[in-house]
């Protein structure tokens, strides 16, 4: 039995994914998560063998989920179900220690595959990706190449979705402190001087929908 959880913010993307999960022998839909924060709770609840998780989710990006989860339960695969193809993406991805990325253009194709693979412990990565982003993630040989780490881009996120301080230290288990240094490190990294402009880099870098 192959025990799967699905996190997306979207129901029809939910929905399409369990009918494909439910359909394969032996497989079983544990749980659904529509956000960050359900995703790791409920993950932490139901341990499953595969997570499959969208990368923009609300309240506690898919990074951060990964990384979370990946924490509490090592032997929880993390398959990181995205529109997006890029470098930085991925070495967020290897850093959190998701071992699965598949772009949602490849689901219908390779859905089944990338979950048994993931579930036999070892890497997948979709088919559309560059060859130098394909040697980055089976290398494991993740550069320091983002400007932001992975956890300052989660703090990004939940100031752009209009979290407070203390919102954000009970959301990523950090103190408030730590959240303000987070903060002032951003704005000094990305050389911005408002709340506004820290918005504005967010969507454009898709850290956020607009």
């Amino acid at each position: 039995m192959i025990r799967i959880l699905i996190a997306d913010d979207h129901d029809v993307v939910r929905s399409g994914v369990g009918h494909v999960i439910e359909a394969q022998p032996d497989w079983q839909v544990v749980a659904e998560a529509e956000d960050g924060k359900e995703a790791i709770e409920k993950a932490l609840e139901t341990k499953p063998d595969v997570a499959v998780i969208d990368y923009l989710l609300p309240l506690v990006n898919g990074v951060e989920a990964t990384r979370q989860i990946r924490a509490a339960l090592p032997r929880t695969e993390v398959l990181i179900f995205t529109m997006h193809d890029n470098e930085a993406l991925i070495q967020e991805l290897l850093k959190a220690g998701a071992r699965g990325y598949l772009l949602k253009t490849d689901a219908r194709r390779d859905l089944i595959s990338a979950i048994e693979t993931l579930a036999a412990h070892k890497p997948f990565i979709t088919a559309k990706v560059s060859p130098d982003l394909l040697d980055l993630f089976l290398s494991r040989d993740a550069r320091e190449g983002s400007l932001l780490t992975h956890r300052e881009r989660s703090v990004v996120q939940l100031i752009a979705e209009g979290h407070t301080n203390k919102q954000i230290s009970g959301l990523l288990k950090i103190s408030v402190k730590t959240v303000v240094t987070h903060r002032a490190a951003i704005m000094r990294k990305l050389n911005l001087s408002s709340p506004a402009s820290l918005i504005r880099y967010a969507i454009r870098n898709r850290i956020v929908e607009p």
